[in-house]
């Protein structure tokens, strides 16, 4: 097991990404400190916790990350219960203002940027303090997106915090790297969670057009992440820090997919080979590729 003897805290950590994080690392010997703001997903979390042999190893606590106090709060959990802190996975999120720059509300865009970029300042900020003065290093996970990397991939007041984040974990890996604390974030693509999934929806619907969201035939599960978490706060990733790490099975690698959206199957299509040649004066070719 990778993290025995070894304390997190999960931001966001009943439900989703978070949750199977918080499996994972359990399962990996990790002591765990679930924070979230749904006192009843945590309660349902524990539950499920305790059903798995590992009660003794996890706690819960209410979290409000737009909250300094919470964090603070959060922090010392981890250090009271379990006397140290070795990884801080900053990872709640919401979907925000979701609308045209035009009609934004100020209010739900401060809402927004609270929650997820002024929720992993904070984290770093009480989760730093402790692993600095423990002088053992550390490892800090954000989660980013992949709609912080470009245009077009999420709504824009989401998109534009999860940039935030992105550029944040790059500085603050700066910063800390003399004291090898790591500060890597996970950019996920199409994830199917609560945050992904609207109530009102046919889950198997959901799954099913995430499926062709991008190249890799199947959508992403929380478990996805888990797996980026663990290798992120294990020291096989010793020498990873200030990494933006895409999990999108392709999303952001196929671009902006013209081939799909301009109706040219050129690229996707299997069965044939094409030159183009352009405007030299000289024909294209097609060639029927054998069975």
């Amino acid at each position: 097991m990778r993290l025995v003897d070894k304390v997190a805290v999960v931001t966001g950590g009943s439900s989703g990404m978070g949750r199977a994080t918080v499996m994972r690392f359990l399962h990996e010997g990790a002591k765990v400190v679930v924070a979230d703001f749904n006192e009843q997903t945590g309660a349902d979390t524990l539950a499920e916790i305790e059903r798995l042999g590992f009660a003794e190893s996890a706690r819960f606590v209410r979290t409000d990350v737009c909250q300094e106090a919470d964090i603070k709060a959060m922090i010392e959990c981890a250090t009271d219960s379990f006397g140290r802190l070795d990884i801080i996975f900053n990872n709640a999120g919401v979907g925000g203002a979701i609308g045209p720059v035009w009609e934004m509300d100020v209010e739900e865009w401060d809402y927004t940027f609270d929650v997820l970029v002024k929720g992993v300042m904070l984290g770093i900020k009480y989760g730093s303090r402790v692993l600095r003065a423990q002088n053992d290093g550390g490892s800090i996970i954000n989660t980013a997106s992949v709609a912080g990397l470009s245009g077009g991939c999420g709504p824009l007041a989401y998109s534009a915090a999860k940039a935030a984040v992105i550029n944040l974990s790059k500085a603050a890996s700066v910063q800390l790297a003399p004291d090898r604390i790591r500060v890597n974030a996970i950019c996920p693509g199409f994830i199917l969670t609560g945050l992904t999934h609207p109530e009102h929806k046919d889950i198997e619907e959901t799954a099913a057009r995430m499926d062709l969201a991008q190249p890799y035939p199947d959508h992403g599960t929380g478990d996805d992440i888990a797996g980026t978490a663990l290798f992120l706060a294990c020291d096989d990733s010793r020498f990873v820090n200030g990494e933006a790490i895409v999990v999108d099975g392709g999303l952001t690698a196929i671009g902006p997919d013209l081939w799909s959206r301009w109706n040219f199957p050129y690229e996707r299509d299997m069965t044939r080979n094409h030159l183009n040649r352009g405007s030299t004066g000289e024909a294209s070719t097609h060639r029927k590729l054998a069975d």
